[in-house]
């Protein structure tokens, strides 16, 4: 049996609008501490320019974003064992309880970054009465992004200022 790996708690707030749940911390986030420590990742780049705000480097910035703009982040797989960031080697995992997270809170919407995500969480959560949507991963192994993916499933939530 292979190291476990623990991922981070939910970020949330009371007013948290929207749930994006990303599969497992990658080893620049478990380095950094906090969700999409990748530089290369365009998470930041790709919130941040939808709401036409600079994109956020220091961690504070970072939680200050999501705070403004009523985003909750999590991933799917609270602790795993995983070679290095690769999804595709997640095993003996255990699933985030998201019925007790959003049984508190009023998420409009969860968008799920990333096929492996979303494979777990279909298996979990199909019927969690919130709506769901799949969008390409922000992950710099992604070849296949589509900025515009995620534009649309933003204006399902939020108008653009």
């Amino acid at each position: 049996m292979g190291d476990i790996k623990y991922g981070f708690d939910p970020f949330y707030f009371e007013d948290s609008a929207l749930l994006i749940l990303g599969s497992f911390p990658s080893v620049k986030s478990r380095q950094t501490e906090f969700y999409y420590g990748n530089r290369q990742n365009r998470f930041w780049k790709t919130i941040s320019e939808f709401f036409g705000e600079e994109t956020p480097t220091a961690l504070e910035d970072k939680k200050s974003l999501l705070k403004r703009r009523k985003i909750a982040l999590w991933d799917i797989v609270t602790q795993c064992e995983i070679v290095g960031s690769q999804d595709s080697t997640i095993k003996n995992f255990h699933v985030a309880d998201l019925c007790g997270l959003l049984q508190n809170l009023k998420i409009r919407l969860i968008i799920i970054n990333g096929g492996k995500a979303y494979d777990i969480f279909l298996k979990n959560y199909c019927d969690i009465g919130v709506p769901y949507i799949c969008l390409p991963s922000t992950s710099p192994a992604n070849t296949h992004f589509d900025k515009e993916k995620w534009f649309d499933a933003l204006r399902r939530v939020f108008e653009r200022a």
